[in-house]
This record gives C-alpha cells, sequence and structure tokens, in this order.
C-alpha cells in the first residue's frame, strides 16, 4: 500500500480526455469528480482542481467537431466555453454547498515574482474560505507565438501544485498510466506502479500528443512529474474514469503510476529554475566554474549579452545555469570584461558590484 497519510494539499489535474464523451464535454462526469472532490474535503484534504475543456466547450456550443489549429479560433472557443465549463463545476459543487472560485493564468504571471507572490496569496485566502480553486488557462489571450502560454494544463498543474507547496498532484487522464510501450499499439506493454527518477530512459517511454482538442501527451505528465517533484510533491498518474479513483489513491491503492518526488528545492530555488530566462550571458570558463562553486559573477568574467532585460529578472549562463541578474542587460555591457571595483565608476551610480549574487544561483538537475 502506498503511504499518503502526510498529504493534505491536494492538485487533481483533470484532462481533456477525460471529461471528453462521445458527444463532446461529459457534464455527468464532471458532477462525478465533484463528488469526490467534496468526499476529500470532509476527509480534511485541501483539493484545487486544474480542469481542461474550454475548447472542447466552446467548440459543442457552437456545433464544431474535429481538431481545431488556428490559434484565433482556439482563443475565440476558449472565451465561449470557458464560462459554461465553469457553470458547469459551479453546478456540480453546488449540490455539496461548496463554493467554487476560477483562476485563470498566462505563463506570465509565474514568470513575474511579485505577481506569483500574489497569486499564492489569493490561492491561500481561497482555501481559508473553503472554496476550490479551479485553474485553467487563460487560452483566450495567451499563445505560444507571443510567449505568454504555458501549452499544455499538465505544466500548469505541476507550476501549481509547486507554487502552493502541494504534497500530492493527481493527473487523471484516459490511460492507467506509464507503460513499458503504447498499449494501444502493444498488447505485451505493462504498467509501470512506481518511478524513482525520470531518467532518459523513462522519457523514452513517453508518446506524442493526442485528441481532437487536447494539447498534452505523456511527455508532458512526464515533465509536470519533474516539476513538481522539485516541490517535494509525489505525482500520481491514473485513469479519471475509473470509480471513486481519487478516494482510491489516497487510500493508497496502486492505482496509475507514482513518481516519487526529488530532493525538495526552496521555493525561490523553484521559481528562478521554472520561471523563463528573459536572457543569456556568456561568461569565460574560470567565471563557469565559479557559478558551478556556488560562487558570485562578477563583470570580469563575461565575454557576450544575449537578450534585453532588466535587473531582478531572470536569465541563464552558458544556456545552462540560472539565476537573477543583478544588473541590466545594458548595464552588463558596459561592465564586461571590467574589475569589479570599476562598477560603481562606469555606471555612474550606486549599484551591485558583481553581476550574479551566489545565492540567485539556480544550478538545473542532471534531466532537467
Amino acid at each position: 500500500m502506498r503511504d499518503f497519510s502526510a498529504v493534505r494539499r491536494i492538485v487533481v489535474k483533470i484532462g481533456t480526455n477525460c471529461l471528453t464523451g462521445p458527444d463532446g464535454i461529459d457534464e455527468a462526469f464532471i458532477h462525478e469528480i465533484a463528488s469526490q472532490i467534496a468526499r476529500l474535503k470532509e476527509y480534511g484534504y485541501s483539493p484545487l482542481i486544474v480542469t481542461s475543456g474550454a475548447i472542447g466547450m466552446g467548440a459543442r456550443e457552437l456545433g464544431i467537431t474535429g481538431k481545431v489549429k488556428k490559434i484565433r479560433l482556439r482563443q475565440a472557443l476558449a472565451a465561449i466555453g470557458q464560462p459554461v465549463l465553469m457553470y458547469t463545476y459551479r453546478e456540480a459543487f453546488l449540490a455539496h454547498r461548496i463554493p467554487v472560485a476560477q483562476v485563470l493564468l498566462t505563463r506570465e504571471v509565474f514568470d513575474n515574482r511579485k505577481t506569483y507572490l500574489n497569486l499564492r496569496q489569493a490561492v491561500e485566502t481561497l482555501l481559508e474560505l473553503g472554496a476550490i480553486p479551479i485553474f485553467n488557462e487563460n487560452d483566450s489571450v495567451s499563445t505560444a507565438e507571443i510567449g505568454t502560454a504555458f501549452g499544455d494544463n499538465d505544466t500548469l498543474s505541476a507550476h501549481i501544485a509547486s507554487k502552493i507547496d502541494a504534497q500530492l498532484l493527481v493527473i487523471l487522464t484516459d490511460i492507467d498510466g506509464l507503460y513499458t510501450a503504447d498499449p494501444r499499439e502493444d498488447p505485451s506493454a505493462t504498467l509501470i506502479p512506481q518511478v524513482e527518477e525520470i531518467t532518459p530512459r523513462i522519457l523514452a517511454l513517453a508518446g506524442d500528443a493526442g485528441t481532437t482538442h487536447a494539447t498534452g501527451g505523456m511527455r508532458t505528465k512526464l515533465r509536470a512529474a519533474q516539476i513538481a517533484g522539485e516541490a517535494g510533491c509525489m505525482v500520481v498518474i491514473a485513469h479519471g474514469r475509473k470509480e471513486r479513483i481519487l478516494e482510491r489513491i489516497l487510500a493508497g491503492e496502486e492505482e496509475g503510476t507514482l513518481f516519487l518526488p526529488q530532493a525538495r528545492r526552496s521555493q525561490r530555488e523553484r521559481w528562478i529554475l521554472q520561471a523563463r530566462p528573459k536572457g543569456n550571458i556568456v561568461v569565460d570558463e574560470g567565471a563557469y566554474r565559479a557559478l558551478l562553486s556556488r560562487k558570485s559573477l562578477l563583470p570580469s568574467g563575461i565575454r557576450e549579452v544575449e537578450g534585453h532585460f532588466d535587473a531582478g529578472e531572470v536569465v541563464t549562463v552558458n544556456r545552462t545555469i540560472k539565476a537573477i541578474a543583478a544588473l541590466s542587460s545594458e548595464e552588463i555591457l558596459l561592465v564586461r570584461g571590467r574589475h569589479s571595483s570599476q562598477v560603481k565608476e562606469i555606471l555612474g551610480h550606486e549599484s551591485p558590484d558583481v553581476v550574479i549574487r551566489a545565492d540567485d544561483v539556480v544550478i538545473p538537475s542532471k534531466n532537467e
């Protein structure tokens, strides 16, 4: 039996393939999941939901069938479908006298530390009020082309689990978990009940993205398990259509695939690691070794600056290490190759004499 006795805060990600039936979004399934989550609250858990389905709901409202590829149409369908989706969730939880809260996000919210902290406080308040936050990507305004999209709700759910210190992320999908091969194509494929570390071999088992309105596949779920694992959060990928699946998982039954957490990073380290870099700093070998040894980056070791960024934004160093820049890209260009003692004289104002402080450096693990 699996031990989830320390779990109190749970993020439940409900995928499009779970929500969708032969005639589109299955509202009866949403009501069933709401009943399960209501029981979890009765047992003392604090559940949060990450849901797909807005585009599918919008497509159903307009009678559109088939895969929707055009960005503008996907955005329009999401705008039409999101209120319908939330109304369905509201009605489902109203039967249990539980209020729900809609939280629409773009990637920018997590990239900016101030907005991320504001989001965290808002979520904590909602949980204190007894409401269930229901998260979805703001598909009406976020696109990969302008860099504001998570791209899939698996990744979104992992970021949420990481940011709000959940102990368990449950990803509900239309497959029992991670298999040794695609069970739909290979009858000899067997379910992997537990993964201790997501290695390149494990990543190689993932297939491609799936269905009409879905954007994620097993690879995005494995990446989600990596992100959540850095926060000390366990992850279970399981079939969402199985009877009482959430209660059975928490009871310790070996449903789906369990991913064990890795060494827990601090909240600040996780924010740096998961934020998208605004630029890249190219340094010489000596400066790079110093960063690997948890030392600050001095201007003397800098060779090039790529991109435009402000002081306080996340960057990469030699495309590998992630860190918070203490100076802007323009300021770094002015002081690169110089001695630290010259920085204040060159910039003409009070400023740090290092480009990156040691405390603001995060070295990704070998599988990231």
